[in-house]
């Protein structure tokens, strides 16, 4: 199971790096809660796949098309748990961010029922975001 739930951490990370929404959406659970970190707009839990599409989507927007998952670093793997060290990205205008990160998947029955998204910088993934 552990080196299956590291092949769909990694087929989701392939998927937001090639915009691939398709793919996305096989490898999220219809009732997936996303825990988005930070007091900017997108902050808080978005529960299903609609509302975690809705969000990247406008994300994509505030961020002029540039939000990037630049690099994944590391997967690490804990029961139903694969947490992952990236670094993300984006661009607008004249401010941008650029900064190391984890995400949490969790793991049930093949698809990603759950996530948590941590900032090495959170005022200024807040700043960015507003």
């Amino acid at each position: 199971m552990t080196s299956t739930d590291i092949d769909i951490a990694r087929s989701y990370f392939q998927a937001v790096q090639t915009a691939d929404m398709a793919a996305l959406g096989e490898l999220l659970d219809e009732a997936i809660v996303w825990h988005q970190p930070g007091t900017n707009q997108f902050s808080g839990e978005h529960k299903g796949q609609g509302a975690v599409f809705q969000m990247l989507g406008r994300m994509m927007e505030a961020s002029q098309g540039t939000f990037a998952i630049d690099k994944i670093h590391t997967l690490m793997t804990n029961g139903d748990l694969v947490a992952a060290t990236i670094r993300f990205s984006g661009r607008r205008d004249h401010v941008s961010m650029s900064m190391d990160g984890v995400d949490l998947l969790r793991i049930t029955g093949g698809r990603i029922t759950e996530m948590w998204l941590f900032s090495e910088d959170p005022a200024t993934e807040d700043a960015f975001w507003g």
